[in-house]
């Protein structure tokens, strides 16, 4: 399994089915899967890993996916923050010249 911490994924199986996730960490062939709402980063879902969509985030680098690339802790409100702006496009964070 590749690494894929930091990777944005659309659940395509179970009750959440449509669903945006960030995963958050692997476990036992499985991913960890949080949004800051229904599943909070220190709860995270386990998911098989058939069971998501990994979805194309371009040049899309939030502060809050390196830090979970950095294996750094991450809030709730980061994470609806994260996929917030992947979802509506919103770049604000950064910075323009």
């Amino acid at each position: 399994m590749a690494e894929q911490i930091g990777q944005i994924v659309r659940s395509v199986a179970g009750h959440d089915k449509s669903e945006l996730f960030c995963v958050v960490g692997q476990r036992d062939g499985y991913l960890l899967l949080a949004n800051g709402k229904q599943r909070k980063a220190a709860s995270p879902k386990l998911k098989k890993p058939g069971h998501v969509q990994p979805l194309d985030q371009g040049a899309f680098d939030h502060p809050v996916i390196r830090k979970l690339q950095n294996k750094e802790t991450v809030s709730d409100r980061e994470l609806r923050s994260a996929l917030a702006a992947f979802k509506g496009g919103n770049h604000a964070w950064q910075k323009t010249i």
